[in-house]
């Protein structure tokens, strides 16, 4: 069995599955890891989520700011953009039924076997393993209950910018949903940036990378995650994995395979714009 990580798909379904015919990925015994951003503005966000979906407990995929505004969309809070490309999507006759089992995906997922988490953006330099797990379960609990909608009209927003244990309420569950699903920089005192977008070598001066801002602790997992596609996977750490390639830019859809350490990429067109 290998366990195969793919980063941000964003709709590009016909670039997922010719990635997985490179990898000769079997879904009767590989396992599919996804970085999150299952949708948006690639060409076929719809069947995306239906093939995912349809691999059942061979596929984990965590949840992406792009997945996150979809069920915005959907509940009114958010308006349609047309860039986005999920009218489709929108007027399935399967529609609910897909956006439903989105809603129960984690914003942090872990190998039960071996040492190995998964995360869309990353995790807050202010958190260890530990805490990034019980931030993931509080608001993986609130999307997945009764307060989901609620949740989904108050996400959106930059602050707060500062991790405090004692934050309560919608400013807590904004801070991790951006960390996990937004967060790219930080600023050297530990603030979150939300604004630059470019690679570290490009950045406004005063800002780094999250992964350099971690403090490294010998019993780590090995941290898998998408979101930064100026990246292009460049991370300069073995132990933390940047997949999401720019696919939907035009540039690549990439694996990272666990047992062979293996990089296994496929080109894309240049869906956005």
């Amino acid at each position: 069995m290998a366990n195969c990580f793919v980063g941000d798909v964003q709709g590009c379904y016909d670039d997922l599955r010719r990635l997985l015919d490179l990898a000769k990925f079997d879904s009767d015994k590989d396992m599919l890891w996804l970085c999150g951003d299952l949708v948006a503005r690639g060409p076929d966000s719809l069947n995306t989520l239906r093939f995912v979906k349809s691999l059942g407990q061979r596929a984990v995929t965590v949840l992406g700011n792009h997945d996150l505004h979809l069920l915005a969309v959907a509940d009114g809070v958010a308006p349609l953009k047309k860039k986005d490309k999920l009218q489709p999507l929108m007027e399935a006759p399967d529609r609910d039924e897909l956006l439903e089992w989105l809603r129960q995906r984690p914003l942090l997922a872990e190998h039960p076997d071996l040492p190995i988490m998964m995360v869309h953006a990353g995790l807050s330099p202010a958190w260890d393993a530990r805490t990034a797990r019980n931030c993931a379960r509080e608001v993986e609990s609130l999307l997945r209950g009764d307060q989901y909608q609620w949740l989904l009209h108050n996400m959106y927003g930059d602050q707060p910018d500062s991790w405090d244990d004692n934050l309560l309420g919608i400013e807590r569950y904004r801070y991790i949903i951006n960390s996990f699903t937004r967060m790219r920089f930080c600023y050297f005192d530990g603030r979150l940036d939300f604004k630059c977008k470019k690679g570290p070598t490009e950045s406004t001066p005063g800002l780094r990378p999250w992964f350099e801002q971690r403090e490294h602790h010998v019993d780590d997992p090995i941290l898998v995650f998408g979101h930064w596609a100026a990246l292009m996977g460049v991370t300069g750490k073995d132990d933390i994995k940047g997949l999401d390639t720019g696919c939907v830019w035009g540039n690549s859809l990439t694996m990272w395979r666990y047992e062979d350490d293996a990089l296994i990429a496929t080109p894309c067109p240049a869906y956005a714009k």
